[in-house]
């Protein structure tokens, strides 16, 4: 039985930018809001659904991996936000338009940590049984009338995207020597309103993010939160680190969250001393958070600006609402 995993191929399929600026000319943003994050536009899709961004990126994932449908074990389909229709099986979709074949197909939910949840949920499957392959999807598109993309999330500007990533205990580019995920469930407050409601958006107007972390500073202290923060990211940074057998200071990438420049500054920059310049941050703050799909969309952007090299390693570090964390390591084996 095989015990090695790669990535295979890595992909993204992202719609046009609209810059703050022409946000501000459009009236769909206050910019004294967002200033701070340090984003420069977002990635907005017009008319195009997740689901149909996700198979674009599938199908080109696949082509690059050079899987067909009988390669296919397991299809996962990450996401954070409304995928078009209510009470659907949106993994499905993506299976079928994709050609994805008729393997397991199931919907992840765990926020922004989705896409990275997916993949050790992935991993796990196919070495469980000497599977060969897997295809794990992320898609989100954030806009109104239910979630404003400039004002929803405070200090995140989240933009449209999928991207997909072919998991393969064979042959990849990048060989998966780490992967660990740590949570934090006490802070899941921080993501939940006060009442449960009877169906979506029965409070009426667009997603606000706002109030719920508000009360979670309130009640942990703004610096207790931030400590809880860090020590759910080490955990994971630790733990992911001695499996890869590699230190912190080894790694050659990280591909992070595309959250606002605050939060990156306090999460990852400055406590466990990341130089931006060898992070995704310079091309994050072009695209936006795209909810389940940074970090996939990151190393696509990698293997497709061709910043890695084989003997490098890079990691893939992800965030669900501040209260699950998933680090994963890979060694770059061949030219992507």
């Amino acid at each position: 039985m095989s015990s090695e995993l790669y990535i295979a191929a890595a992909s993204s399929w992202l719609p046009p930018r609209m810059t703050l600026d022409e946000a501000d000319r459009a009236g769909l943003v206050d910019r004294s809001r967002v200033w701070n994050t340090g984003i420069e536009s977002v990635c907005v899709s017009a008319d195009r659904s997740a689901p149909e961004m996700a198979v674009l990126a599938a199908r080109d994932a696949l082509e690059r991996a050079g899987s067909g449908p009988q390669d296919l074990h397991l299809l996962l389909h990450a996401c954070a936000y409304h995928q078009g229709h209510d009470m659907w099986p949106s993994a499905s979709y993506i299976q079928q338009f994709a050609g994805g074949g008729t393997c397991p197909a199931v919907e992840v939910r765990q926020m922004s940590n989705g896409g990275m949840a997916a993949l050790e949920l992935a991993a796990g499957y196919l070495l469980a049984d000497d599977r060969s392959a897997a295809l794990i999807t992320t898609a989100d598109r954030f806009c109104l009338p239910g979630f404003d993309r400039w004002r929803s999330d405070p200090s995140t500007v989240c933009g449209d995207g999928a991207t997909a990533v072919v998991l393969s205990t064979h042959a990849g580019f990048a060989r998966l020597r780490g992967l660990v995920t740590v949570s934090d469930p006490e802070l899941e407050r921080g993501a939940r309103a006060d009442r449960f409601s009877d169906a979506p958006m029965t409070a009426g107007g667009p997603v606000d993010l706002n109030p719920n972390s508000d009360s979670l500073v309130r009640e942990l202290g703004l610096e207790g939160l931030l400590r809880r923060i860090e020590a759910g990211q080490r955990t994971a940074f630790d733990r992911a680190c001695v499996q890869a057998d590699v230190k912190l200071s080894d790694i050659d990438w990280f591909v992070l969250p595309n959250l606002g420049r605050t939060r990156m500054r306090a999460q990852y920059f400055d406590p466990f001393g990341i130089n931006p310049q060898r992070s995704t941050w310079a091309w994050g703050r072009q695209v936006g958070h795209l909810g389940a799909g940074d970090q996939f969309a990151g190393l696509a952007h990698l293997v497709s600006e061709g910043a890695l090299d084989p003997g490098q390693t890079c990691a893939l570090v992800g965030v669900g609402a501040g209260f699950t964390w998933t680090v994963g390591i890979v060694e770059i084996t061949a030219e992507p």
